[in-house]
């Protein structure tokens, strides 16, 4: 009897293992592959678009060797290194040069955005949702879904590396240093998906764990511009930084590849780490126990609005400081325009620069730049209902007495004044920046109202966001593809020469750029009644329609 016990209970074991720690794994990476199938082939286009453009139309902008002299002027700056990169050949600036130093940065960064975010989905989400344990309950092994994940991520990043090295290659770029590039903006991807892999071990929930992942990309991107500011070409706190290692083979510079073996070795120490965690936890547990709460809850928790603040603040807060300190360093490139428009012409009409009042005329242009990160905060606070919804817990909400109505419209409400308060800091850290540059304190109360105009472009963005989510839930990540467009038109608009329909799609070109210009009010109050608009669609669209079908 022990004996047949004994044996049913290894076959159970077995089939529940699936007889090996891998086995299944081939099976999950095809069902992953086609799960993330869209989001890769859109990372992939992106990059492949977007560095095509840049390089296409850089190529326009610093047409000759005094043209590149003059831009490598501008890498004098702290705040232009701390936002690019290490300063390298800055005595014979090449048109290369510029793009490693400048430009790479800017593809390695959303490398690691899309490694974390996929890694994340594909591991901790899928066990935070259960559908990991029901697939457990099948013939795969133990650690069968997490290398399907990091195989996914691999994919994704080989697709995006070989779109960033063809896009250069088709511009006209050295095919070693183009094909370097690529390598690096996968290895850089694959690092912080390491990354990711060791966070999703140590929380229980997705948000969590992105939330750490992130934090670790900022981290790695501040302690980087820190590094090199101490020394123009890289200093031993760069080193510390996995963008550093990207950006230390010195492309079409002195192109040396030893080292991406850094990130290639630190990434499998990482998994390997992730690995070792994973064995000392259950399933759907973390490594870090939930802390429990206190035994009531507080007057601020009870209060109307008390849970969606909760849940929403951890992002809000982390965007609010990205992007005062983004803000704060474009303010401090107001006085070194001067020598380079006289330079560079071309520079001038890139940006729609007024000669006459330069520092106006750039602060303007910088507040325009910076809206794209409100319009996607606004964007990314409304969509987490749909994430609540998705996951059963606004049902929770609707059965305790809330109607649907009360729901959204405390959810907007606080996404829209936690929206407001980081367009205020992004106001306050452009004239701030401005000011110290400057010494006239004024900027900082000028340009914090002046922020203030971008607002209602921003309900805008944020209306159709609650609109598609009121009435088609399934459509509603379709409103990124309006802050996509519309941080397309602000950076790279005036570069590519797009016709002025194209221009008009995004909201952010209505506003005024003020206080360069004047200020114009029938677009605003037009914008502003559209977003309201659009507000009431989405409440009487989620009046009408099914609740748990998001």
């Amino acid at each position: 009897m022990t004996t047949t016990s004994t044996a049913r209970s290894a076959a159970a074991r077995t089939v529940t293992d699936g007889g090996e720690p891998l086995t299944g794994t081939g099976r999950l990476l095809r069902l992953f592959l086609r799960v993330s199938r869209r989001q890769i082939l859109v990372w992939t286009l992106a990059f492949a678009a977007l560095v095509a453009a840049s390089v296409a139309t850089l190529e326009d902008t610093y047409p000759d060797a005094q043209a590149l002299q003059a831009r490598a002027a501008l890498m004098d700056s702290p705040a232009a290194v701390m936002m690019t990169g290490p300063a390298f050949a800055l005595d014979n600036y090449t048109f290369g040069a510029m793009l490693a130093n400048e430009l790479s940065l800017w593809v390695f960064l959303p490398a690691a955005i899309m490694s974390v975010l996929l890694v994340v989905r594909h591991t901790r989400g899928e066990e935070e949702s259960g559908r990991l344990e029901m697939l457990r309950s099948l013939p795969v092994g133990r650690f069968a879904p997490a290398l399907a994940a990091v195989l996914t991520v691999t994919v994704a990043n080989l697709a995006v590396g070989a779109a960033v090295t063809g896009a250069l290659v088709g511009t006209g770029m050295a095919a070693t240093d183009s094909l370097a590039l690529g390598v690096a903006t996968a290895l850089t991807g694959l690092v912080f998906g390491a990354v990711a892999a060791v966070a999703a071990q140590l929380t229980e929930h997705a948000r969590a764990a992105s939330g750490m992942a992130l934090g670790a990309v900022a981290v790695a991107f501040l302690v980087r511009g820190l590094g090199d500011v101490i020394e123009a070409e890289g200093s031993w706190l760069s080193w510390l930084s996995p963008f550093a290692w990207a950006q230390q083979t010195r492309l079409y510079v002195d192109l040396r590849w030893w080292p991406l073996a850094v990130s290639a070795l630190v990434t499998v120490l990482l998994l390997g780490l992730a690995v070792s965690l994973a064995r000392q936890r259950d399933l759907g547990a973390g490594l870090r126990p939930a802390r429990p709460g206190p035994p009531a809850a507080s007057r601020s928790l009870l209060a109307p609005t008390g849970l969606v603040r909760r849940l929403v603040s951890g992002t809000f807060i982390g965007w609010a400081v990205a992007l005062f300190l983004f803000a704060l360093a474009f303010g401090t490139l107001a006085n070194s325009l001067e020598g380079m428009v006289a330079d560079i012409p071309a520079v001038g009409e890139w940006i729609d620069l007024d000669l006459s009042d330069l520092t106006r005329s750039f602060a303007a242009v910088m507040l325009g730049f910076l809206a794209v990160g409100p319009a996607a905060l606004v964007v990314s606070g409304v969509l987490q209902l749909r994430g609540e919804e998705r996951a059963g817990r606004l049902e929770g909400l609707l059965v305790s007495g809330s109607s649907r109505t009360a729901v959204l419209v405390r959810w907007v409400a606080v996404v829209l004044v936690a929206t407001i308060l980081v367009q205020v800091l992004v106001g306050l850290g452009v004239g701030a920046g401005v000011a110290m540059v400057t010494g006239e304190a004024g900027w900082v109360g000028e340009l914090t109202l002046a922020a203030l105009v971008h607002l209602p472009a921003i309900l805008l963005v944020g209306g159709l966001a609650v609109a598609l989510y009121g009435v088609r839930p399934q459509l509603a990540s379709l409103a990124w593809a309006v802050v996509v467009w519309a941080a397309i038109v602000a950076f790279l608009g005036g570069l590519l020469g797009l016709p002025d329909w194209a221009s008009d799609l995004s909201p952010l070109a209505h506003t005024p750029a003020v206080p360069d210009a004047d200020l114009a009010v029938a677009p605003l109050v037009v914008m502003a009644g559209l977003g309201v608009l659009l507000l009431l669609v989405g409440m009487l669209g989620l009046r009408r329609r099914d609740v748990g079908t998001a």
